[in-house]
């Protein structure tokens, strides 16, 4: 169930509109996470977080502190990752913002695009039936923003688009494999139905 809450977190906030408000507290009580908070946070191996810094997926971390723009960039790609390679994640997120250590360029913060991808999911329950229903759960998560350049607010939509079927399909992987393990384990006898 959190991750319905906040994709690609182990741990993490309940209602609040903004997700990504509710980890600010932290980072800026401690002035930044460490690796090892980061990971308790995410569920992910530091082993994986320095990956994806010493392959330019994320900003290094300044003075082994990881701030806002790192954390949402490591929950966004620990969120997409059951189905997208990290490259390809790291392609679609440079199509948005650029390169992970500039800022500059950026169309949205990383910590917005975290809670866009985290509103969408919050809005719908099942996965999307289809393209339009991809593109309708889209633009009502973007109506309000405004692009600082142009071409940013189709960039923005297209790359939201490929993470909410990057997302559900990362449910889908999830369930199967849930119901694998209960078929294996004997749990679907002769007659029996799986809920």
């Amino acid at each position: 169930m959190i991750g319905k809450l906040a994709p690609g977190a182990a741990s993490g906030p309940g209602g609040a509109e903004s997700v990504f408000a509710s980890f600010r507290p932290l980072i800026r009580a401690a002035d930044g996470l460490t690796l090892g908070q980061v990971c308790v946070l995410t569920g992910l191996e530091p082993s994986t977080v320095q990956n994806w810094v010493k392959r330019g997926f994320v900003a290094r971390p300044a003075g082994k502190k990881y701030r806002e723009r790192q954390l949402a960039r490591i929950l966004l790609i620990s969120a997409l990752r059951d189905s997208l390679r990290i490259e390809q994640i790291g392609a679609m997120l440079a199509c948005v913002n650029g390169s992970a250590d500039d800022e500059s360029d950026d169309i949205i913060t990383e910590e917005e695009l975290y809670d866009l991808l985290c509103r969408i999911v919050r809005l719908r329950d099942e996965t999307p039936a289809g393209e339009a229903d991809v593109a309708a759960l889209v633009l009502s998560a973007t109506a309000d923003y405004r692009p600082p350049v142009p071409g940013a607010e189709t960039r923005l939509r297209s790359a939201l688009a490929v993470m909410v079927c990057a997302w559900f399909a990362g449910e889908y992987k999830r369930e199967a494999e849930r119901r694998l393990e209960t078929l294996l384990d004997g749990g679907a006898a002769p007659g029996k139905t799986l809920q």
